[in-house]
């Protein structure tokens, strides 16, 4: 028996590198797929790639950010799904930019997005998890949570309070039965980092700076975060939560 049958899975930002790898991944293992996305034209083309190969997927539209958006987008998922039983909240966007160059808009639109939509996501799925006595979410932050990176100083601290903020609902549902763990990527190749690579003066340069700086010596790719995803989201991690794994190619040895 795979590991997700008759369970549905919601990703978000799931037409994107890492999510489309991940709802692939969950669909594989025997997963109904939602593949929510604020751009709807990714979201049906990572969902119609799945329904081609004989799996179960949805694209639904949605805006992370806008809580009655969530709202309407997890009630179609019921419908045609049924409940949420993992959630992934991957959806994130991130600028590049010295704090000091950045500005109150950007501050706003980088929490908007990496830290409200999270929490709206959780606001909107907990219920009925609670209800049933059973759940499974599954937290992308990034290494900057851990460490810190130079030019992500809001993105960084959204991503540390992602972090925290699963740590303590870990704490209050644990009874629950509902887990909440955390995987770390570092530099992943997906269109986010080729926006800033192709944006610097030598690119490729650059690109050689993030891969001298990971110690398994090249960039991950969506793939590399597959496993740890799925093993949070499955029965195999139901004694684990409140868990932060880093999945960076030994970027990060944090304890």
């Amino acid at each position: 028996m795979k590991r997700f049958n008759e369970r549905t899975v919601v990703v978000t930002g799931g037409g994107g590198g890492i999510g489309a790898a991940l709802c692939r991944g969950f669909a594989t293992q025997g997963a109904r797929v939602a593949v929510l996305d604020r751009a709807k034209g990714p979201a049906d083309a990572v969902a119609e790639a799945l329904t081609a190969d004989g799996y179960r997927a949805l694209a639904v539209a949605a805006d992370i950010t806008d809580r009655s958006s969530v709202d309407a987008a997890l009630e179609q998922v019921t419908a045609e799904l049924g409940p949420t039983d993992v959630l992934v909240n991957n959806a994130g966007w991130d600028l590049f930019a010295p704090f000091l160059e950045t500005k109150p808009d950007d501050w706003a639109r980088l929490i908007d997005i990496n830290l409200v939509g999270a929490l709206n996501m959780h606001h909107a799925v907990l219920p009925g998890m609670v209800e049933r006595g059973s759940g499974r979410i599954v937290n992308i932050a990034s290494d900057a949570a851990r460490v810190g990176s130079s030019g992500e100083s809001v993105y960084a601290a959204c991503k540390a309070g992602i972090v925290a903020f699963s740590k303590t609902l870990a704490r209050e549902h644990s009874r629950h039965g509902i887990t909440f763990n955390v995987v770390c990527p570092g530099p992943t190749d997906t269109a986010l980092l080729a926006s800033v690579t192709d944006a610097a003066p030598n690119p490729e340069k650059l690109r050689e700076a993030f891969r001298r700086s990971i110690p398994m010596g090249r960039i991950a790719q969506p793939e590399d975060l597959i496993g740890a995803v799925l093993f949070f989201g499955s029965d195999d991690a139901s004694f684990v939560t409140g868990q932060v794994l880093s999945v960076s190619g030994g970027l990060t040895m944090a304890g």
